[in-house]
């Protein structure tokens, strides 16, 4: 491998990985070295919070097994952290001290789980869930404990109590918001949420203040809920989470809630670009900037990342969607909640089967959609060719989306 035309990918989450199966299948892998901080191969991460809590055989499921990394010419870094980028000399500087030189790089760094800062770390009885270490050491903790709690009512902090539910545990959310996944859904499909989480045992508090934290050694053992004591069997953070920059912010490069990138994902340095969880891009059509943590996101970054690398870039246009799966709940969202609309409501097969269309005037800009995976699929495409039925029409059972396109 030439070093003056390497491509160098740090981080071997989602976005790194997609990526590397785009150069892969261009003929490019043999430009290509991925770093990993992590020791293991690439993997998938939605599973973590769902079946593999559930099942303590369920393996961790690779991207891709190693064989194919070394028959596509890849290069990997596996557990040697980048530390520093030096842009002049354009090297990137791992833990071992392996100096690697690169025509182009590419941070898919990721983001790290939220932490209270008044928490001491590492507690015996306190998890985060963002990695396969996380999910492997909470699996373990569930095993043998009955009460389960779990802080913030966001998308990870609800499938993990819908799994530990689901394992017979005692499990609490609380949520500061006055609602459930205030961030991300509407009211609506919130309360439809919470309705079902509590239909199913799990007990959530909305509202809440947390504070007064009390350690017993390297345990947690109580905190105050309302100003009300609690003593804490398992506690586990679902608050968010926080975009890695260190690296990029350590190279001079502009950071503002992520990676600051152009629509075609570079970063203030032309040779840098950023893509995935720790990306802050100019959305479409709006003088928004966007942050969105999502397989969809990572793998339509890969892509564009792709094409920037490959000198045919093209400007970052995809719709944004995102699912989640809470025990019986399959959330599908399609587009981006409008700030200011109308909503109408789609009857499904079941009462437990809907979907809410959401329109700016007469334009449909959003879709939810609850164990109806065919109106989320209709409406990706709806959304993605810009039409928009009128709603009387876009409601009506007896009129399947599809027929609409």
């Amino acid at each position: 491998m030439d070093p003056s035309d390497s491509i160098v990918i740090v981080g071997g989450g989602h976005a790194g990985a997609a990526l590397c199966n785009l150069l892969a299948a261009a003929g490019l892998g043999a430009r290509v070295q991925l770093v990993c901080a992590e020791a293991e191969l690439p993997y998938l991460r939605p599973p973590l919070s769902k079946a593999f809590l559930k099942n303590p055989q369920e393996p961790v499921q690779l991207h891709r097994n190693e064989a194919w990394y070394a028959e596509a010419g890849i290069t990997l870094h596996r557990g040697d952290a980048a530390l520093a980028i030096d842009r002049a000399a354009r090297t990137v500087t791992l833990r071992s001290g392996a100096a690697l030189p690169y025509a182009w790089l590419v941070l898919a760094t990721g983001a790290s789980a939220r932490t209270l800062p008044a928490l001491p770390a590492p507690l015996a009885n306190v998890a985060v869930l963002r990695s396969a270490a996380d999910a492997l050491r909470l699996r373990g903790l569930l095993e043998t404990a009955q009460r389960v709690t779990v802080l913030g009512g966001g998308f990870i902090g609800l499938e993990i109590a819908a799994s530990a539910a689901m394992l017979g545990k005692q499990v609490g959310v609380l949520e500061a918001a006055p609602r459930l996944l205030q961030r991300s859904v509407s009211p609506e499909l919130a309360e439809h949420v919470l309705a079902t989480h509590r239909a199913s045992g799990v007990g959530i508090r909305l509202g809440v203040n947390v504070g007064n934290i009390s350690v017993d050694g390297n345990r947690l053992a109580s905190l105050t809920v309302n100003g009300q004591h609690e003593d804490v069997e398992l506690l586990v953070m679902g608050i968010g989470a926080v975009p890695e920059t260190g690296l990029a912010e350590s190279a001079g490069l502009a950071c503002d809630n992520g990676i600051v990138v152009d629509e075609f994902l570079r970063s203030c340095d032309p040779a840098i670009l950023a893509v995935g969880d720790c990306a802050n891009f100019p959305a479409h059509g709006s003088a928004r900037r966007l942050r969105l943590e999502s397989v969809q996101n990572a793998n339509d970054q890969a892509r564009t990342a792709f094409a920037t690398l490959t000198g045919a870039p093209e400007p970052y246009r995809a719709l944004p969607w995102f699912w989640s799966e809470q025990g019986p709940l399959r959330l599908q969202m399609a587009g981006l909640m409008p700030a200011d609309g109308v909503r109408h409501r789609r009857p499904g097969a079941s009462p437990a089967s809907f979907s809410l269309l959401h329109y700016v005037g007469e334009r449909l800009v959003c879709v939810e959609s609850v164990n109806a995976p065919l109106d989320h699929m209709a409406a990706r495409k709806l959304l993605e060719t810009g039409k928009s039925p009128a709603p009387a029409l876009a409601c009506d059972p007896a009129v399947p989306l599809k027929s609409l396109l």
